[in-house]
């Protein structure tokens, strides 16, 4: 058996160590996929349930008996709960608007889940939504409700809905 001479040592302890570095970094960068793929999958769970709340089911089901532009002494005369209906839709969506921006929920995930119903929402409370904010001298108000919505009637006018664009999906 050969003795190693130090200098060939220490060559082989730093290949050691630079393999050890590289290593450490690939692991690290599959785990931070890994995790940013859980908190997505966390975030589409959490913003199905949105759907499964009764009281937005309910909000949903009487906003749909609402004219586009509707104002708000029309929502008013229409009675409280359509009010109470319309604060639910937009706070709903609110939330899942400033998820988008931030790039917590991916935009394509909340479009594809919401955006049909988002846009058709926003285009019912546009008016009522801007007479809210000029009352209540409050600007922001549901500014996410708008922006998301403003979003998802962009891609409306850009692809065909997941219906006509996937009909020959094979699972």
């Amino acid at each position: 058996m050969t003795d190693l001479s130090l200098s060939t040592l220490a060559n082989l302890a730093e290949i050691i160590g630079a393999g050890s570095i590289v290593t450490g970094l690939i692991v690290g960068w599959v785990q931070i996929r890994h995790l940013r793929n859980q908190q997505r999958d966390a975030v589409a769970i959490n913003l199905a349930q949105t759907f499964y709340d009764g009281a937005f089911s309910e909000a949903l089901s009487l906003m749909q008996k609402v004219p586009d532009g509707v104002t708000r002494a029309e929502l008013r005369e229409m009675g409280q709960e359509y009010e109470e209906a319309a604060i639910t839709v937009i706070t709903s969506f609110e939330t899942m608007g400033l998820l988008a921006f931030k790039g917590i929920a991916p935009m394509d995930l909340v479009l594809d889940l919401a955006g049909g119903i988002v846009s058709v929402m926003c285009n019912k409370l546009r008016v009522w939504q801007q007479e809210v904010r000029d009352e209540q001298k409050q600007p922001s108000f549901a500014e996410w409700f708008e922006w998301l919505g403003d979003q998802a009637n962009k891609r409306k006018t850009q692809t065909e809905p997941a219906h006509i664009l996937h009909r020959d999906w094979q699972p």
